[in-house]
């Protein structure tokens, strides 16, 4: 499989982050697919719910600085689900409430956002735009999310002991999208505190598949 694979390898000490830069090309899917998994390990990872579609990221680094800035995410919260398209983002999102328990909340556009049960959820605020509703159970949150998207360019956090992390997301999301000589759809990710690996689907007739990994240690 690795003779087959073509690699690029950065190492810059200069900067702080990312220490390692590492570009693969992948011929086919499954060796794609396979090798981020493999470089994965235990770490959480987030999954395209369709894998001919991906996930769109031309607007991930924007959308994650602005719902940041005005408090919508925080550092610490898991993302479980996210859709982005060039009008709207949806997700799902995991954090600790003030009593320790944990809390699944609903983040999308009003008018996407699916009529839900009483016993399912609770809307924490419903501003223009923007609906928040929250859920106490993972699975019921995630039922809400595809209802409402229809799972058309998502992600979900799949075959991971635990979600990844909004802030490990942001810090290895940045420098693999910077790498890229055009925007990408995400296939599957992996991220966590010391590193982080994208795959990116094949687009205008390619049929190589591009990994980025970015790292801290050379």
């Amino acid at each position: 499989m690795a003779d087959r694979a073509v690699s690029t390898y950065y190492s810059s000490m200069a900067k702080p982050t990312p220490a390692t830069l590492i570009l693969k090309s992948f011929p086919d899917r499954a060796e794609g697919l396979a090798h981020c998994l493999f470089r994965a390990g235990e770490a959480p990872r987030l999954l395209a719910y369709d894998e001919t579609v991906g996930c769109a990221m031309e607007m991930a680094l924007t959308a994650m600085e602005w719902t940041a800035a005005v408090g919508i995410l925080q550092e610490g919260d898991l993302v479980h689900a996210a859709r982005l398209t060039s009008e709207t983002a949806n997700c799902v999102i995991e954090r600790k409430t003030d009593k320790g328990d944990r809390q699944f909340v609903y983040l999308g556009p009003r008018m996407d956002a699916p009529m839900i049960d009483v016993f399912e959820g609770n809307v924490l605020y419903e501003e223009p735009g923007v609906r928040a509703v929250e859920f106490a159970q993972r699975a019921h949150a995630l039922a809400h999310f595809l209802r409402g998207t229809g799972g058309a360019g998502a992600m979900l956090s799949l075959l991971s002991r635990r979600a990844p992390e909004v802030r490990h997301l942001k810090r290895w999301l940045s420098p693999a999208l910077e790498a890229l000589d055009r925007p990408r759809p995400m296939l599957a990710g992996w991220f966590s505190a010391a590193g982080g690996g994208v795959l990116f689907l094949p687009v205008d007739g390619e049929t190589e598949f591009r990994y980025i990994e970015c790292g801290l240690e050379p």
